[in-house]
């Protein structure tokens, strides 16, 4: 393993996965980027009384702040993976913290609800996308065995500001005033800034053995120059009438011959450029061919309806069950337990073997459960419960859903940054619609805020349904034949007809072992699980199996003689 600086900004290059060195440095720079950006959102729900009464608007208004503000997060992680493939990561995260923290100054001094929406839905919006993703990409790819365990660890930054920004920042807004507390928070966020600075991006250089690999010739070549070979020695057996002298003669002439044309065929294969490489993509759109992406893409949609919600109502559901006092601390009952939520998913996933993508599909429908269980509370003891309960749960999806990514069930870890950008950007329209859709309920019920939470859990059970069709559709589920899968098969056949026998000729044990070899690919390409075989394509096997009979059907005799020139010289000097 080895490290290199560059000038501007330093870079670690190592010859494998480092599953740590500098990655634990970026794993507390993340849990600060959680501090600060997802650990707000959760708190701002204490100031959701008083935004309603200073602005003197209802609660589906005051909800579009933060349903605007995860839209604009949500839907600029493109641009977010854009910004970090083409410039860097270390810069997108430090202008994201300068964002952040602008925005939520400036809403410290909006007069109009409107210019709330602006500033923190708007800016801070677009600072929390340029601040998280770029952040959780680099550190998967800075850890593959542990991957699972450092980022559940690492996110439980959200979760300790939860349980200390809520008492905290209702004991500060009772002193300062609301206004005051956001300019306070503002400021704090700038360490968003200083935790960008910390990130550094790393190549992967695997070693190559310094051996000198054989030319790869094309097989049809390859075949062209035995068929030729084989010529010569029939030509050289059958002109047994020649003298001893003018065999031998003949024999090196064609031989000459022979190396001669191999000369040229491998100096035309030595002259041919290679095609130039493509440049990687900014953000790959190809993965939304990808079956199971499309599912897994579909569970964040719906699932994101129980992400944000919860948090914004749990307060306004306690003070409308007599429970005023305790209100405040609902929200830190939710952050404890998800910090063991987190850990413990963390843990289990870190265990091998073990389907990850099946342990998260059971804790998302145990929370899909919890949130309909909270329209009939009715008191302190089961609200404090079903707080408890959805903290560990969401403590458990939430750790894993987006680093899922970057396992094979979905897409992979060459293709997790785009994944990260598009995913999000499909959860966007869930989070923008999910607290106003919620407030609305809120509203038409008559200020019942159970109606929201139930909303929250019929969405949350979609989505579980959409993530139970994902592994089915990575091993082929409802896939018709690809046609890179066709192609492979009429290659494989054309291969055959050049092995298949010529007039003429007798076949070489090489001949034979190459057919052999065609046979077992066929039956790879045959045997496609989870697909039916077309009618053309069992015609195509049925006569490809006919060729081979033909080829197998040779004389013993003429396999296993011996054509090298010495064995040829032997022959003449008997027979005369």
């Amino acid at each position: 393993m080895s490290m290199e600086n560059t000038r501007r900004c330093t870079t670690n290059v190592y010859t494998k996965t480092p599953d740590g060195d500098w990655g634990w440095i970026i794993a507390i720079a993340f849990f600060f980027v959680e501090v600060f950006t997802y650990g707000i959102i959760k708190s701002f729900g204490v100031f959701f009384n008083d935004l309603m009464t200073y602005f003197d608007e209802s609660n589906s208004s005051v909800s579009w702040i933060l349903s605007i503000s995860a839209f604009v997060m949500m839907f600029t992680a493109p641009l977010s993976t854009i910004l970090s493939n083409h410039f860097g990561y270390r810069p997108v995260v430090m202008l994201g913290g300068l964002l952040v923290s602008m925005g939520m100054m400036a809403a410290s001094f909006a007069q109009a609800i409107v210019e709330m929406y602006l500033a923190i839905g708007v800016v801070s919006g677009v600072g929390f996308s340029l601040s998280f993703l770029p952040t959780v990409t680099i550190l998967s790819q800075y850890f593959d065995k542990y991957r699972s365990l450092v980022i559940a660890v690492a996110s439980t930054g959200e979760c300790f500001a939860t349980f200390v920004f809520a008492p905290a920042f209702t004991l500060l807004k009772n002193h300062l005033g609301w206004k005051n507390c956001l300019l306070v928070i503002g400021a704090l966020q700038l360490n968003i800034v200083v935790c960008g600075a910390l990130l550094r991006p790393l190549i992967i250089r695997k070693t190559e053995k310094k051996t000198v690999e054989p030319v790869s010739v094309p097989m049809e070549t390859k075949y062209m120059l035995e068929n030729e070979e084989t010529c010569i020695s029939v030509e050289s057996v059958d002109s047994g009438v020649e003298s001893l002298s003018t065999s031998r003669d003949h024999l090196n002439n064609k031989k000459c011959t022979t190396n001669n044309v191999h000369k040229e065929k491998f100096q035309m294969l030595l002259d041919k450029k290679p095609e130039p490489q493509d440049q990687p993509k900014l953000l790959d759109f190809s993965i939304l061919k990808d079956k199971s992406f499309i599912f897994y893409s579909l569970f964040g949609l719906f699932a994101t309806f129980g992400f944000f919600a919860p948090h914004l109502y749990v307060i306004p559901l306690s003070i409308s069950l007599g429970v005023d006092e305790w209100a405040a601390y609902m929200l830190s009952a939710m952050a404890i337990m998800e910090v063991f939520g987190r850990l413990a998913s963390g843990c289990v996933l870190n265990k091998q073997p073990i389907r990850k993508i099946y342990i998260e599909l059971i804790c998302t429908s145990l929370l899909s459960i919890v949130l309909l269980c909270f329209p009939f509370t009715r008191g302190f003891w089961s609200l404090v419960t079903c707080s408890m309960l959805y903290g560990f749960m969401f403590g458990t999806v939430a750790s894993i859903h987006i680093p899922m990514l970057a396992e094979d069930d979905v897409v992979g870890i060459e293709k997790m940054s785009s994944a990260v950008g598009i995913y999000i950007f499909i959860q966007s329209f869930s989070g923008l619609a999910g607290p106003p859709i919620g407030g609305w309920l809120v509203d038409i019920t008559g200020q019942n805020y159970g109606s929201a939470f139930f909303f929250c859990g019929i969405g949350m059970c979609l989505g579980s349904f959409f993530l139970a069709l994902v592994q089915p559709s990575k091993k082929g589920f409802c896939q018709r034949k690809q046609p890179l899968e066709i192609d492979r098969q009429q290659a494989l056949q054309e291969d055959l007809k050049i092995v298949q026998d010529v007039p003429g000729q007798r076949k070489q044990p090489l001949e034979i072992d190459r057919q052999q070899a065609l046979q077992e690919d066929l039956k790879i390409v045959q045997d496609v699980p989870g697909q039916r075989k077309q009618p053309l394509e069992i015609d195509r096997q049925q006569a490809l199996q006919e060729d081979l009979k033909i080829v197998q059907d040779v004389p013993e005799d003429f396999v296993e003689t011996d054509l090298k020139p010495e064995s040829l010289q032997n022959q003449f000097q008997s027979n005369a």
